[in-house]
């Protein structure tokens, strides 16, 4: 699949994507791309992001590859079994935060557990980090195995956010190519 021929919805997590994140700088690269918005990003609702992403997929004039960072990532999985059948062709979930065992998060983040652990119904990677604050390596590839995802360890990143170091995050960008051409 190339970039043109799908729409790229792009899931920030908690407090959205600022200037200089890589997801920011993928939706104003990506022809395609675009950024799903969420009426409040630092007070996430759970209901009204899953519906807003599934509204997103649903809207989609081609098909639809999802790529999610953190919080993201869960609105995504927990909304996969409201997605209109065969849109969705793929998603890249990148640094899975763990709402279920993460201590000190805020509490409308803590409410979007319990996280699904149905298999996807469409191919999948989770981009998890070894050093992560939000998620534990092994916990990210225990949800992964569930999802049927397949891991990419991208060794001690930590978020994998512009606090981390990963503005543009090129390595991102070559495992999305690689990604769609399999897709």
């Amino acid at each position: 699949m190339k970039i043109g021929d799908c729409d790229i919805l792009i899931l920030p997590g908690y407090a959205g994507s600022e200037d200089g994140h890589w997801q920011a700088r993928w939706a104003e690269r990506l022809s395609t791309g675009r950024i799903v918005e969420q009426d409040d990003w630092h007070h996430p609702d759970a209901p009204a992001w899953r519906a807003r992403i599934v509204s997103a997929v649903t809207e989609a004039t081609r098909p639809v590859l999802l790529i999610a960072h953190s919080l993201g990532v869960v609105a995504t999985v927990q909304a996969a079994s409201d997605f209109p059948p065969g849109v969705v062709r793929g998603a890249i979930l990148v640094a899975f935060p763990d709402v279920e065992t993460t201590p000190n998060l805020p509490a409308s983040v803590r409410a979007f557990a319990p996280v699904p652990r149905e298999p996807l119904p469409f191919p999948s990677l989770v981009v998890a980090s070894r050093n992560d604050p939000y998620c534990a390596y092994d916990r990210a590839e225990d949800f992964a195995a569930a999802w049927g995802s397949v891991v990419v360890d991208a060794g001690e990143s930590g978020h994998i956010n512009v606090a981390s170091g990963h503005g543009p995050w090129p390595e991102g960008l070559m495992r999305l190519a690689g990604f769609m051409k399999d897709l």
